[in-house]
């Protein structure tokens, strides 16, 4: 480790990850393709972590990692889950938008 490395304030975390919420969000808000939607939910989800892990820094507690770890692996699961609905529902349609879900009600 560097021994002169100057300690990053908390603050500083604080804002990325509201930056990166705030993208991840005008991304699922604004887009109406399943797969951008996704990873912008997943960006949402990194951008939580980011401050679970500088929280867990700052207060030395280790319980922010394990939220990480638990956010991490709904995230993968949202993933897999999100995918497989995506390329079930739009397998033979010719372009992708959310808003042609609507056309699966009986």
């Amino acid at each position: 480790m560097i021994e002169n490395a100057l300690p990053v304030a908390i603050g500083n975390y604080v804002g990325l990850s509201a930056v990166l919420f705030f993208i991840g969000l005008t991304g699922v808000l604004i887009r109406r393709n399943p797969l951008v939607m996704l990873m912008s939910i997943e960006l949402m989800f990194n951008a939580a972590n980011l401050l679970f892990l500088a929280f867990a820094r700052a207060w030395v507690h280790n319980a922010g990692h394990i939220f990480a770890f638990l956010v991490i692996t709904v995230a993968a699961a949202e993933a897999a889950i999100g995918l497989a609905i995506v390329v079930a529902v739009f397998r033979d349609a010719p372009f992708v938008d959310v808003d042609e879900v609507r056309l699966l009600k009986g």
